[in-house]
């Protein structure tokens, strides 16, 4: 039996016990993932590099090592009407497929949102709502101890529950002295909304999974320079009852439209690294591929070593 199996048996010994399901995946590059953290956010293809329609995917292993690690997978796509006035309508949606070990979910989700701007290139502000259905899934027959044929339970579980998403969001465009023409950003989310008991029974006992909500708030500014390059740094704020607060500081810098690279770390000691090309709008077409990849690796002295994470991230943009 692998390590990480090891440590997951614990959570269903006994008749009856409780475990905590996994929210949302933490992503390294979360910006390209922002719409998903926040249903009411204008993407970073829109503030970035003036691009409306977005279609991406990103893929995260994280345990590096371990059997059985959580993996994260998402496709998404996201559509600002800019011709709106005073409500610019934001539509989109996205799948995400989330497995640790013998437990997981897989969630369809659309969303709607509008901007209250005249102009959404000059700023605004916008509210969102995602919504959509989730299965939650426990494999018990994967759940095995030391001794061979000793199985916790044969039969497979899943159940499905609608879910909803809410948040506010805010960027302006900045005129004059040295920030002129520079964005800045924020906004807050709870992108889970309905917090949920599960219980998972059959004849040779039950378990509870129970998943909290979880609160998200995100700054970030966008500092232009003449080549069209950009600097943007950026904060993305987690918070969950009965859990302390975590604070994850970035810094990208994007050389005019063809390679980026960036820098970060948040206050739960974990680092991070990405790099990226774009190409494109550097070729001369109102359309951009951007590939990046992200690692990240835990200093945490807490529990057992669990490695870094992987993640790989694509997305197509382009000026509907």
């Amino acid at each position: 039996m692998s390590r990480l199996q090891s440590y997951l048996a614990c959570l269903f010994l006994g008749m009856a016990s409780q475990s905590f399901s996994q929210q949302l995946s933490l992503f390294s590059q979360y910006r390209e993932n922002q719409t998903i953290i926040n249903p009411a956010a204008v993407g970073s293809s829109y503030l970035g590099y003036g691009q409306n329609l977005t279609f991406g995917t990103s893929y995260r292993v994280q345990w590096q090592g371990f059997e059985g690690a959580p993996t994260t997978a998402n496709l998404r796509g996201d559509f600002l009407y800019t011709e709106g006035s005073p409500v610019s309508i934001m539509g989109g949606g996205y799948l995400i497929n989330d497995q640790t070990g013998p437990t997981g979910f897989t969630g369809l989700y659309g969303r709607i949102g509008g901007v209250l701007s005249d102009d959404p290139y000059y700023g605004g502000i916008s509210v969102g709502l995602s919504f959509g259905m989730v299965q939650y899934r426990v494999n018990t027959s994967d759940i095995r101890l030391r001794q061979s044929g000793d199985i916790l339970s044969g039969d497979d579980q899943n159940k499905i529950f609608p879910d909803v998403g809410v948040g506010v969001f805010a960027y302006r465009k900045l005129d004059g002295g040295g920030f002129d023409g520079d964005y800045v950003y924020g906004g807050i989310s709870v992108p889970q909304v309905i917090g949920l008991d599960l219980m998972f029974q059959d004849g040779n006992g039950e378990f509870y999974t129970r998943r909290i909500q979880h609160f998200y708030g995100m700054l970030g500014f966008y500092k232009f320079f003449k080549d069209e390059g950009f600097l943007e740094p950026s904060v993305w704020v987690k918070y969950a009852p009965n859990a302390p607060v975590n604070a994850d500081f970035n810094l990208r810098y994007q050389m005019a439209q063809s390679f980026w690279i960036g820098v970060g770390g948040s206050t739960s000691k974990a680092m991070h690294v990405e790099a990226g090309f774009l190409l494109g709008e550097n070729l001369g077409f109102d359309n951009t591929l951007r590939i990046g990849y992200g690692y990240d690796y835990s200093f945490s002295t807490f529990g057992p070593y669990t490695g870094g994470a992987h993640e790989i991230n694509i997305s197509y943009a382009l000026e509907k």
